[in-house]
């Protein structure tokens, strides 16, 4: 197992079947961590992401485990963490799991944002709970969580999946704060658009009825995407997913203090916003101390 200049960590990623947690796991194992790549249907749909994982792993004697868990069950949650700390603590979660959903936002219906919600969102809440205690009780720890641009940004057709990131984003921040005093950290990466399945996977919207009283303006949300497509197919260095990962890895590996937020890709404003938004966040905090 590859030294690393922090030390051998223990990291515990979510929505590893896939995408970036795909690409994180590897990243990861192959820099000397210990990885647990969670993901669904470890034994069904996702067995072969899963044995493509570990069987690559073991060809080069990386420490890297697949394991069961759906961020949405609360108990698949804690069973997987009650798992894996009974090898060994686990010192990193990251919060990679997540769907985006594009389309007109009136026509999501309760039931479709619940969805979104329950893995974006709640998913977090319940992985953080889960891991937590161990980590206040060795009062170290470290949590990432995967926002997006979207977190920061209203953007249209992105209602739904903005309103999940900026959920995100308050819970993530307000751990940062809270936590510091046990010695665990909790920040979060900002990607922009990256070429990952997200696009093409992403949940459409129940209400077809609503869909189709918006006529010609229906289209949108099918041409956003195609958009976006095309610029993840002109195969550019700034939309490869491998930096978002590459960005997870240098932030398990640096000094502290860790930035509470970290963009990837495009500049979108976010940056901007970041820091025009920092002044007023301390001065909260001030008040309160």
């Amino acid at each position: 197992m590859n030294d690393v200049a922090q030390g051998t960590k223990t990291v515990l990623i979510t929505g590893a079947s896939r995408g970036i947690g795909w690409l994180t796991a590897r990243t990861l194992a192959a820099s000397g961590h210990r990885v647990y790549a969670a993901m669904r249907n470890l034994n069904t749909s996702n067995a072969q992401a899963a044995e493509e994982l570990t069987t690559w792993a073991d060809s080069q004697g990386y420490a890297l485990k697949a394991i069961e868990m759906d961020v949405t069950d609360e108990s698949s949650v804690a069973n997987a963490v009650s798992q894996i700390e009974s090898d060994m603590p686990i010192d990193i979660l990251i919060n990679n799991a997540g769907i985006m959903p594009v389309g007109i936002s009136e026509a999501y219906t309760l039931e479709d944002i619940r969805h979104c919600m329950d893995v974006n969102f709640y998913g977090v809440v319940n992985t953080c709970r889960a891991v937590l205690p161990g980590m206040r009780n060795r009062r170290s720890g470290l949590l990432i969580h995967l926002s997006s641009a979207a977190g920061r940004l209203a953007l249209p057709f992105f209602g739904v999946y903005c309103a999940s990131k900026w959920a995100l984003e308050a819970y993530a921040e307000s751990l940062h704060y809270e936590l510091a005093e046990f010695g665990i950290d909790s920040v979060l990466v900002e990607p922009s658009g990256h070429a990952t399945d997200l696009v093409s996977t992403t949940p459409k919207a129940s209400d077809t009825g609503c869909i189709a009283s918006y006529g010609e303006a229906a289209n949108k949300p099918g041409e956003l995407i195609a958009m976006f497509q095309s610029m993840f197919d002109a195969g550019e260095d700034i939309t490869d997913a491998a930096n978002i990962a590459e960005t997870l890895r240098q932030l398990i590996e640096c000094p502290q203090p860790r930035p509470i937020r970290t963009t990837v890709g495009h500049d979108m404003g976010v940056e901007r916003i970041n820091l025009q938004t920092a002044p007023v966040q301390a001065e909260i905090l001030r008040s309160f101390a």
